[in-house]
């Protein structure tokens, strides 16, 4: 089996050998930061109409982790184009964090359509070095679609501990590695290196379950689910929270 996938991911490096070059020039990065906020823009929308009713499940108790101000603080990692916006309550005070400076003016329409939302800053940062967030500042941070794409997932985690209150909350919702024994993961694993290099750092077997569970949570809600979604390789889900 081992064999096989080798074989054909040479099959698919051969065919995606434009961008690898591309890569290899030291051009692709420069490509991928301007092309992909239009392309999460495509995506976000259907990914929306398609877990519309998990969204709703998930952010449904955020008003129970309001602090002693009575808004709730909260603070999006990966925030992408906004599409999360209309999931929060009203009065939210929300901050963004994103590597991608492009993506702020996506933001600001997402803001005109979700007028119930404060919003505070943006700011042009990885998730992994939030260091313009003070400790303990924020009573929720929310992070979907991100685990998959991030460097190093035990310092993000970590640095979301940091910046949330105790009590606080870790809301996520993300697509990881199929089970072992089936087909999705073999072909997981054959796409992989091609899908990482064409979505920006987008990891297919990324088993995120595991990073959640080691980080310094007091309590974790995941769930697994097969998501409604067009692409069969990012199916695989989980979503829940962590208090810190």
């Amino acid at each position: 089996m081992t064999l096989t996938i080798l074989i054909l991911r040479l099959v698919v490096y051969i065919l995606a050998s434009p961008i690898y070059l591309l890569n290899f020039l030291g051009l692709w990065s420069w490509i991928c930061q301007q092309w992909f906020p239009y392309l999460l823009v495509r995506f976000s929308v259907i990914y929306n109409e398609q877990m519309a009713s998990r969204k709703r499940e998930l952010f449904s108790n955020l008003k129970e982790f309001v602090g002693p101000s009575g808004e709730l603080s909260l603070l999006e990692v990966g925030c992408g184009t906004g599409t999360n916006f209309k999931f929060y309550p009203p009065r939210s005070r929300v901050t963004c964090i994103d590597p991608n400076p492009n993506f702020e003016k996506f933001l600001i329409k997402s803001l005109a359509e979700n007028r119930h939302l404060q919003f505070e800053r943006f700011i042009v940062a990885a998730g992994e070095n939030m260091h313009q967030v003070a400790d303990g500042s924020v009573d929720v941070v929310v992070c979907t679609l991100v685990l998959c794409s991030v460097k190093n997932q035990e310092q993000i985690l970590q640095e979301v501990c940091r910046v949330l209150r105790p009590g606080g909350a870790f809301y996520f919702m993300e697509h990881v590695a199929a089970e072992c024994s089936t087909w999705n993961y073999f072909w997981q694993q054959v796409l992989d290196p091609a899908w990482n290099l064409l979505f920006d750092g987008c990891n297919l077997t990324r088993e995120s379950w595991k990073a959640l569970e080691r980080a310094s949570f007091s309590k974790l809600q995941l769930q697994r689910l097969q998501a409604p979604l067009s692409w069969q390789l990012i199916r695989p889900h989980i979503y829940g929270y962590a208090v810190k």
